[in-house]
């Protein structure tokens, strides 16, 4: 691999890309070629960690039709990234990667608990640390979650890894004049409401200088084309 920019990274995996084709869960072939392409980053020494998303197993917004507060809710949603986060160790070890997963959100028998001293050690030491539980709290999204874990980290990037090519102004899926952007200010982000992440996610990412790309994860070598800095996505910073 050619010379990297962000030595350093948090990606972002929502749910959703784990179902591939399916209506909800997990996907095989998909989980094996994230895994697949988290290894080659490691293996070229770049430090990874990644959260994960539980869309593909529940979301508070769409199980609103269910009579469950929204603390229940959001907790079910917490515990959904868990068992992502199990599936992907699971893969990244059938691959024979060194990855560890933890959670904000207690788990003593399935998962570490989260602590950042012991989850910055293991990316030290080289190690893919994968990141459960959200926050730890209901009311946050998994954004959130990984704009904290990048900075606890002291990462050079967080990568928000979807299914889209680029931030838009509005869903491209559903509008053909949807405007893309390339480039990107947090304050853009906020002023003019775009949905790529959540408004906390992007006053964190502001406050700190986080640089954030947005690409779509499922172009072919696009992990790789994204540590070394070259044109992707939407750079947001």
């Amino acid at each position: 691999m050619a010379k990297l920019k962000y030595k350093r990274i948090l990606l972002k995996l929502s749910g959703e890309v784990f179902k591939g084709e399916l209506p909800s869960g997990i996907d095989g072939k998909s989980l094996m070629g994230f895994a697949t392409e988290i290894k080659k980053l490691q293996k070229a020494g770049v430090q990874v960690g990644v959260v994960i998303g539980g869309g593909n197993i529940w979301r508070y917004r769409d199980n609103k039709h269910l009579t469950l507060d929204r603390v229940t809710s959001d907790t079910i949603g917490m515990l959904a990234t868990v068992m992502n986060a199990l599936a992907l160790q699971a893969a990244l070890r059938e691959l024979k990667a060194e990855v560890i997963a933890v959670s904000n959100l207690p788990c003593e028998k399935a998962l570490e608990n989260y602590t950042p001293d012991s989850a910055r050690k293991y990316m030290d030491e080289g190690k893919i640390v994968i990141f459960a539980g959200g926050t730890g709290h209901p009311f946050f999204t998994t954004d959130s979650a990984a704009a904290l874990m990048a900075m606890e980290m002291y990462c050079d990037a967080l990568f928000k890894a979807t299914k889209v090519s680029f931030v838009y102004d509005k869903d491209p899926m559903k509008f053909k004049d949807a405007k893309k952007y390339t480039k990107l200010s947090y304050q853009e982000v906020i002023e003019k409401n775009l949905g790529v992440m959540d408004l906390t996610c992007a006053s964190l990412c502001k406050e700190v200088k986080m640089p954030m790309l947005v690409f779509n994860i499922n172009e072919k070598s696009s992990l790789e084309k994204a540590v070394k800095g070259l044109q992707i996505g939407t750079i947001i910073n």
